[in-house]
């Protein structure tokens, strides 16, 4: 009978993959925290709903700013040592917030310049960590590896961090910062344990020809259908999706009158859905094909906002919350996974950070969309939106489906772990 540990994390994925996966669960635990003990401290320092939004804009903003030029960088740089010197600024960066903390000179200006310095860091760590997973792994063995990677996530970042830094936060303000720096400081140590991993062969320079690697991983994807077409489907779902959850909050307690309490659940009820998906992820790779499982998951987007624009029982939106969790993490897992089996090791990072630019891209453009659109028709608009853009995506893309899945990898594409000296 396999152990706790060998079914987390399969022995036959290596150790260099446990130590990733330890990184990247402590780091979401850390990230978790800051979640809502952000926004709290915000909260406590102006009631200026401007300064209160943009402390949540400081996610998307650094994706925007920054994410093709990380994604340059980890294609050109030893990814596990960017992941590692990124995660070390964003300790250091956390740590001068908390000194201002503790001398009673914090003030908003403060927090939303740390929430900027943050999420830049973030930006590049994440852009090369998005790269290590292909390394370290056999390509056969990606979509258990993103399912457990997708775990971490949902335990640390949306279960477990939450409510530990909502908690941490009534004891001290500064207390829930303190957790998060010793969490990203752990995950420094425990990445700093995988072999060493050399920097992807880049095609030989052509004389008299100023490179351009932002231009190149561009070009590349324009040439490439399926990955062109699965980034695509990203960004327009995005925008369907945010378009209703940018004003879920107005929509939980106004509409259908779930109060605040209520709201909470509805998120926890994603995580739940999802935290059960992953873990069977296995068992569906094995007996559905990935192309069923996308186009499944497609449809049940288009029919979760279809329920939403209906119902008016908060059970039953608790109901499509879960299932919405389940078949998201599935959709995360297998996109994920069939990007990195079909990008050539040295693209990696740029077209990950492409696709990224279009999921924060997508939201911001989403969530302004569902603002306008819930001041003019009401807050079960958007979801009208969303079920109608949604849909109309899903027909277009159908008989696409099959060629992203069923997609031959390119040469220089992930074969497994690297060979090292």
């Amino acid at each position: 009978m396999p152990s706790i540990g060998d079914a987390v994390a399969p022995r036959r994925l290596g150790m260099d993959f446990r130590w990733l996966l330890a990184s990247s669960w402590t780091s979401n635990l850390g990230d978790g925290i800051a979640l809502s003990a952000a926004p709290l401290l915000i909260a406590s320092m102006t009631s200026s709903p401007i300064l209160v939004a943009s402390g949540a804009m400081m996610q998307f903003l650094p994706w925007l700013l920054f994410g093709l030029l990380a994604g340059s960088v980890a294609d050109h740089h030893d990814r596990r040592r960017l992941v590692m010197l990124s995660n070390a600024l964003r300790a250091v960066v956390v740590l001068a917030l908390v000194a201002f903390l503790v001398t009673g000179t914090a003030t908003v200006w403060i927090v939303l310049a740390t929430a900027f310095l943050y999420g830049t860091a973030e930006v590049f760590a994440d852009s090369a960590g998005s790269t290590l997973l292909p390394m370290l792994v056999r390509p056969a063995d990606l979509g258990i590896g993103n399912a457990r990677m997708q775990a971490g996530y949902l335990v640390g970042n949306q279960l477990v961090g939450p409510p530990l830094g909502a908690f941490l936060f009534a004891i001290g303000s500064f207390w829930p910062f303190v957790v998060q720096i010793l969490c990203v400081s752990l995950a420094v140590i425990l990445i700093s344990r995988i072999a060493h991993t050399p920097v992807p062969p880049q095609p030989p320079a052509v004389s008299g020809v100023k490179p351009r690697p932002i231009r190149e991983g561009l070009h590349w994807l324009r040439g490439n259908a399926p990955v062109r077409t699965l980034v695509l489907i990203i960004l327009v779902f995005n925008v369907t999706w945010a378009a209703p959850w940018g004003v879920l909050v107005l929509y939980a307690t106004e509409y259908l009158h779930m109060g605040p309490v209520g709201y909470g659940a509805l998120t926890t009820a994603s995580a739940l859905g999802g935290l059960i998906a992953i873990f069977s992820f296995g068992w569906l790779e094995r007996h559905v094909s990935f192309a069923t499982l996308m186009r499944v998951c497609l449809s049940l987007e288009v029919l979760m906002h279809l329920s939403f624009a209906l119902t008016t029982s908060g059970v039953v939106a608790l109901v499509i919350m879960f299932g919405f969790g389940a078949y998201a993490f599935v959709w995360g897992t297998i996109s994920t996974t069939v990007r990195q089996r079909l990008v050539p090791m040295e693209l990696q990072g740029r077209i990950a950070s492409v696709n990224m630019v279009g999921v924060f891209g997508g939201l911001v453009i989403g969530q302004f969309l569902g603002g306008l659109i819930a001041q003019a028709w009401g807050p079960t608009a958007p979801w009208w939106f969303a079920f109608a853009g949604s849909a109309i995506t899903l027909l277009l893309v159908w008989r696409s489906i099959s060629n992203i899945a069923a997609a031959p990898p390119v040469v220089g594409a992930p074969t497994g772990p690297v060979d090292l000296p």
